[in-house]
C-alpha cells in the first residue's frame, strides 16, 4: 500500500533529505563489510539495485505516475507517494525522479579477492569527481572489465552522482579500496599482473604498442595532477593515447574507455 505524504517536513521521509555523509559516514564508506545506506535515483537505477540483490529500506514515488519497479517494493518496505513539487521539496533534486529508494550498502570486495577472481582490473588513484567515477564504472563494465580498485582519496562509486552516471552499474562492477595504491600496484606486478599506467608524457609508449597480457590492470589518475610518480614507477608500462590537433589528453573517463577497449581480453 502506498503511504501518501502531505507535507515535505513529514519526519517519515526525512532520510531522503540526507546528504552523502548522512547516508554513510567516512567509517561506513571504508567498511568492506557493508554499513550505512545509499540512494538509488530513477526507476532504472532502482531496478538494477534490486537485481544486484541490494536490500531496500524505503522508497518515495510519483503518486500520479507509478513506475513499474514499485511492484517489487510494495509490501516489503514503506513506499511513500507524493506529487512532483512535494518530492522535489523533500529530495532537493532539481528534477524529481519517478522513484528514489534507499538501500543498505552491500559488502565490498577486497583487493585480494579481485586479484584472485579477475583478469582485468581498473585502478583509480585520486579520482575525486563522482561524474568521472560513474563513467569509469560504466565504461569498464561495458568493455568487459571485471573489477575496480580505488584509493582512499577517490570518490565512492555508490555516491549519488556516481550512481546516476553509472546508471546503476556501480552495483554490478565489484570494487575494492586500498589505502596504499603504490603498494597495491607493486603487489599486482609481483603476482604476474601487467599494470599499465596512463599518462600524456612524451616519453611514454603508445598505448597500441603495449603487448596484451593475460592479467592486465589499467592505472588512471586525477584530472589535474595525473598519477603520482611513485605509482607510475611501480607500473609495468607508462602508456599514452596518441592525440592529434594539439590536444594533450582526454578526460580520465574517456581515456579509461579507450584503454579498456585496447587492452581488453581477446577471445
Amino acid at each position: 500500500m502506498l503511504i501518501t505524504v502531505d507535507h515535505p517536513d513529514d519526519p517519515r521521509v526525512a532520510p531522503f533529505r540526507l546528504n552523502e555523509r548522512g547516508l554513510a559516514n567516512r567509517l561506513q564508506r571504508r567498511d568492506d563489510g557493508g554499513d550505512g545506506l545509499f540512494m538509488a535515483e530513477g526507476d532504472l537505477v532502482v531496478e538494477r539495485a534490486l537485481d544486484a540483490g541490494c536490500v531496500p529500506t524505503m522508497a518515495l514515488v510519483d503518486a500520479d505516475r507509478l513506475p513499474a519497479v514499485v511492484d517489487r517494493l510494495l509490501g516489503k518496505v514503506p513506499v511513500y507517494a507524493g506529487g512532483a513539487e512535494m518530492r522535489q521539496s523533500i529530495t532537493q533534486l532539481g528534477m524529481p525522479y519517478s522513484i528514489v529508494a534507499l538501500f543498505e550498502r552491500p559488502a565490498r570486495s577486497t583487493v585480494t579477492e579481485l586479484a584472485r577472481t579477475c583478469t582485468r582490473l581498473v585502478l583509480a588513484e585520486a579520482v575525486d569527481n563522482p561524474l568521472n567515477v560513474g563513467a569509469i564504472v560504466r565504461n569498464s563494465l561495458g568493455m568487459g572489465w571485471q573489477g575496480l580498485v580505488l584509493d582512499s582519496t577517490s570518490v565512492d562509486p555508490l555516491a549519488r552522482r556516481a550512481m546516476r552516471v553509472s546508471m546503476g552499474n556501480s552495483l554490478h562492477l565489484p570494487n575494492a579500496r586500498t589505502r596504499d595504491m603504490v603498494a597495491t600496484v607493486r603487489e599486482l606486478v609481483a603476482d604476474g599482473w601487467q599494470v599499465v599506467a596512463l599518462t600524456p608524457a612524451d616519453d611514454a609508449v603508445d598505448l597500441h604498442d603495449v603487448p596484451i597480457s593475460e592479467k592486465v590492470a589499467l592505472l588512471v589518475g586525477s584530472e589535474r595532477g595525473g598519477l603520482t610518480d611513485e605509482a607510475m614507477q611501480a607500473a609495468t608500462y607508462r602508456a599514452a593515447i596518441p592525440m592529434h590537433a594539439g590536444v594533450d589528453s582526454l578526460n580520465v573517463a574517456a581515456a579509461t574507455a579507450v584503454a579498456c577497449w585496447q587492452l581488453r581480453l581477446r577471445a
